[in-house]
């Protein structure tokens, strides 16, 4: 299934796109994508309810925001540094021999095509394309032959940051990653019986048109069943948390000179099998 969420900013609704393109309003079900939705078996729970349910579904109409495919989850769990071409344009001078772990907050959550605020007085907004696997079941110390049984779908993640944050204001990675409109996700969570091998999905981010990554996720140096069971022995990942699982080479701060985002600049990206995204970038302006 392609499940997506529609509607106005924390006003969405839930949505599944058909095999045949079509969008249905599937607000009946009465349930939003969220951890209790995935903690109940919420998949094949809809999945049967669209059985006898979809022909009186109303379709989604023309000209709808898209938001992120899932409900704010309790964790956004992001992997550092996972391909081996970004880490030495990033500054590495070796490979990290265990994955680098940070978080990003929540509420920068936003919708697939919603415009990225340049934050106040950034000189260093960045862009990054990222495969999110997204969470379907309670997961502490399970064991990596295990861990996609664990996994609800995927999704597409840009995972912008402000590098002079990240880097130059204490090295919290965290205060580069978490503005607001930082994390837009989707447009859809793709199941995972729909995406087969996520370690094999071709990746690419454009800015202004021009192509500047270009990838494929199987160049990723710790890959999903390794950083699921990985990440479950530090912590409980609950159902809907999002793992975003690191960027390939052509992010701004590896370019030579180093280029970041002004108002204006259109960003476009991809995932194989999961859709794609497009954001305009703002300044940053009081209420």
């Amino acid at each position: 299934m392609k499940l997506f969420r529609f509607g106005a900013f924390e006003q969405e609704k839930p949505g599944v796109e058909l095999p045949d393109g079509k969008k249905l309003d599937v607000s009946a079900f009465g349930e939003d994508f969220n951890e209790k939705f995935f903690a109940t078996n919420g998949l094949n729970r809809l999945s049967e309810w669209l059985i006898t349910n979809a022909a009186t579904s109303p379709e989604v109409a023309e000209g709808f925001r898209y938001g992120s495919c899932v409900a704010r989850p309790s964790k956004i769990i992001c992997i550092g540094m996972n391909y081996a071409k970004h880490a030495y344009e990033s500054g590495a001078t070796e490979l990290p021999k265990e994955p680098i772990i940070f978080f990003k907050a929540t509420s920068a959550l936003c919708g697939p095509n919603d415009q990225v605020i340049i934050p106040r007085n950034s000189q260093k907004t960045d862009w990054e394309v990222e495969l999110a696997v997204i969470i379907g079941k309670k997961a502490s110390y399970i064991e990596e032959a295990d861990a996609l049984s664990y996994v609800a779908g995927y999704a597409i993640h840009n995972d912008y940051s402000e590098r002079e944050y990240q880097l130059e204001r204490g090295g919290q990675w965290v205060k580069g990653k978490s503005n607001d409109t930082f994390a837009p996700l989707g447009p859809y969570l793709v199941t995972a019986d729909e995406v087969g091998n996520a370690n094999d999905l071709n990746l690419w981010l454009t800015l202004n048109g021009k192509k500047i990554q270009d990838s494929n996720t199987s160049d990723m140096i710790f890959q999903i069943p390794f950083l699921i069971s990985y990440l479950s022995q530090f912590m409980t990942l609950l159902p809907g948390d999002m793992i975003t699982t690191g960027t390939p080479a052509g992010v701004g701060l590896g370019m030579k000179p180093q280029m970041y985002l002004k108002a204006g600049d259109v960003v476009e990206l991809g995932i194989e099998k999961l859709g794609a995204q497009k954001q305009e970038a703002i300044a940053w302006k009081p209420l």
